[in-house]
């Protein structure tokens, strides 16, 4: 009791100290219990591919073993998208950055791969999300 008076710290205030540490960490375990909990509720993940903000493909990613598709956003401009075991890319486009490109493989909810010249947006979604939509 003593030793508390010479530093300055009271009993009472280790008690605080220690309770906001355990407080501060309750966020992030039930963030990471209900982040498994949605994971495993519904699988089934969509590629959706948008050119100048309309839907022009939804792909359900579990379905799709294999596939090549090419949009043509306009006359002079191509972008080529493959999809291969639940995973989606820009493989090819003639863009002058080829930042989709290197974008490379997306596959996860809430990723996304983007062709700004092209104004192509292809995002991951997961069915029962609050950001999942069917237009």
């Amino acid at each position: 009791m003593n030793n508390f008076r010479k530093t300055g710290i009271k009993p009472w205030d280790i008690i605080i100290i220690f309770v906001l540490i355990v407080a501060s960490l309750v966020p992030t375990i039930v963030f990471a219990l209900s982040f498994d909990k949605e994971e495993s509720e519904n699988s089934v993940k969509y590629a959706v591919v948008k050119i100048d903000g309309n839907e022009v493909d939804r792909f359900d990613l579990d379905d799709i073993s294999s596939k090549k598709v090419t949009y043509h956003p306009s006359d002079t401009q191509y972008n080529i998208v493959e999809i291969n075991e639940g995973k989606i890319r820009v493989k090819e486009d003639n863009s002058p950055d080829q930042i989709a490109v290197r974008t490379g493989w997306i596959s996860e909810p809430g990723q996304t791969s983007i062709c700004l010249p092209h104004r192509l947006v292809i995002t991951i979604e997961q069915e029962g999300q609050s950001d999942y939509h069917i237009y």
